[in-house]
């Protein structure tokens, strides 16, 4: 019986300490992101510095609760996040090669793409990688390498 009893409370404990992680954070009306420097259409060479530019919202490392601040992730080479899209990220952005992860609050990075064609897209992650309850993302961009 003390097992048991012991078993529950632990489980009630992780229940309330723990929070789910389907979209439950809130961003403050007008947040948005936004590439710094690059545009659609542009032809770059590589390495290509990407700066990332964010209004009405903070950045927070992943994992700091803090209201309206959220941190950045760069999707390269992957299905625009959009309207038909919202519920993708439910259980958290992936972290690849298509899905880049700036956890530590960074706002820039310089990456090494291959000559050709690519898209880009901004799209801001709560403390726990998940998007906002409403979705702060960039268009989709593509830039050429040279």
């Amino acid at each position: 019986m003390k097992i048991r009893s012991t078993i529950v409370a632990t489980l009630v404990m992780l229940s309330t300490a723990v929070p789910a992680l389907a979209r439950d954070t809130a961003a403050p009306d007008g947040a948005a992101v936004y590439f710094v420097t690059l545009k659609d259409g542009d032809t770059v060479s590589s390495p290509v510095t990407v700066q990332f530019g964010l209004r009405e919202l903070g950045v927070a490392p992943a994992g700091t609760e803090r209201d309206n601040t959220g941190h950045h992730h760069l999707l390269i080479d992957t299905t625009a996040y959009g309207a038909d899209t919202l519920d993708t990220f439910d259980d958290g952005i992936p972290g690849d090669d298509h899905h880049k992860h700036f956890g530590g609050g960074q706002t820039e990075v310089t990456l090494d793409l291959s000559k050709g064609t690519h898209t880009l897209q901004l799209l801001v992650g709560d403390m726990f990688h998940v998007p906002h309850v409403n979705p702060i993302y960039s268009e989709q961009i593509t830039i050429t390498v040279d």
